[in-house]
Formats: C-alpha cells, structure tokens, sequence
C-alpha cells in the first residue's frame, strides 16, 4: 500500500513511517498541513492516517478540503483527541476510521489492510490460476511454491491483483511505485513487466497489454 502519514511528533512520525515502510509498504509522511495537501494532491494514495492537532491547522480542515474535491481516499484519524463527541466530528467530517492515542501499530495495519478491502472490494487471499496472493502474509505462490521476486516487481504484481481483472495504466502503477526521491520509469516499468511474463510462465495467470490504456492480469485459457 502507498500510505501518507500525516503526524507532527517527530519520534511518532519516523516510528509510524518505518514500521509500514519494513512491512513492505510506501509511506510519505508529513509534518504540517501544509506539506500533507501538497503531497496529497500530488501523489495517489491508497489510505492517509491523520493527526488532527497540526501546528498549522486542524487535521479535520485537511480532511474535509479532500472530501470536497472528491477525494474518496480512506482515511484514518490517528489522534488523542478521543472523547465520543470527538470521534463524531471526525467521523462526519468523512473519516473512515478513528483510532486514538495511545495506539498499537499491528492494530494500525490490521485497520488499514480493512479499509482498503472494503474500498477496493477485495479479499486477503487472490487467486488467477494457479498464483495465489496472500495480502496478510504478503506472500505469492505458483501452486505450493512460492514465487519470490525482487521488491519493485513484488510492487508491480501488487498492483495488478488489487483486485485482478481491471485495468491499470502505466502512469498509475508509475504514480504508486514511485517515492519522492525515486521515480519509476515508464522503461523500467515495462522491464520488470516483461520479467514477470516470463516468471508466470505456467501459472496460468498472464499479464496482457491493453494498447493505450494499460496492463491487465487474467486467467489464461487452458
């Protein structure tokens, strides 16, 4: 997942940042309203968490901004302030869950893995012939072997399964695999594509080109 986390405490923030960037994922982090709309606007996100006391502004005001252009990106309110009426005017504001402070972060995960399913209707365990992605254990099969690749064309793959059958454009997977400082060509993109073709070779699941328009992952006809 691509994550924005949005925090001012320095010591939170860079705890939150590397514990989703070692679990695999991407995370942006910000420290003030301002850098977070930047960022936001910016670049795709699959979920933001989002303190709500900045030192430039109120988190709801970022939140509602977003809402009111038509952003639909799940965000979670991560904040002390915690008090019901509280959580009622974050969850109005057009949060899709609030958790508060003090906060377990394996709790944090498990919230953020739910939100995106539920946003993407997708399921932990995806299955296209015989390659199998389990999304808790972050983990590919090809039958009972498991498939290990490198860490960009992981990413790719990703992408493609969530959820399999759609199809996603080269500039949307180089937005999304991107970092700041670490763009994603569209030629290396179209390496580490050619480099899973031959890697799914068998697997019955293949990845077609949509000219002008993208990749898609399907079953292939036996």
């Amino acid at each position: 997942m691509r994550i924005l986390a949005v925090e001012d405490d320095a010591t939170l923030r860079t705890i939150v940042q590397r514990s989703l960037n070692e679990s695999g994922h991407h995370c942006d982090a910000a420290a003030t309203a301002a850098q977070a709309a930047y960022l936001w606007r910016i670049q795709v996100f699959d979920a933001v968490l989002l303190d709500l006391g900045l030192p430039d502004g109120d988190g709801l005001r970022l939140l509602r901004d977003a809402r009111a252009r038509g952003d639909r990106t799940p965000v979670m309110v991560l904040t002390a302030r915690n008090r019901t009426d509280e959580r009622i005017a974050g969850l109005d504001a057009g949060a899709d869950d609030y958790l508060g402070k003090p906060f377990d972060l394996n709790e944090v995960e498990a919230r953020l893995r739910a939100l995106i399913r539920r946003r993407m209707d997708v399921s932990d365990d995806v299955r296209v012939g015989r390659l199998r992605l389990d999304r808790r254990a972050r983990r590919l099969a090809i039958g009972d072997q498991a498939l290990e690749l490198p860490a960009r064309e992981f990413d790719v793959l990703w992408e493609l399964l969530t959820p399999p059958g759609r199809v996603v454009s080269k500039q949307q997977l180089s937005d999304k695999l991107s970092g700041l400082d670490d763009a994603l060509g569209m030629n290396a993109l179209e390496a580490f594509i050619s480099r899973l073709r031959r890697k799914l070779a068998g697997s019955g699941a293949g990845i077609r080109t949509l000219r002008g328009l993208g990749y898609l992952i399907e079953e292939e006809a036996a």
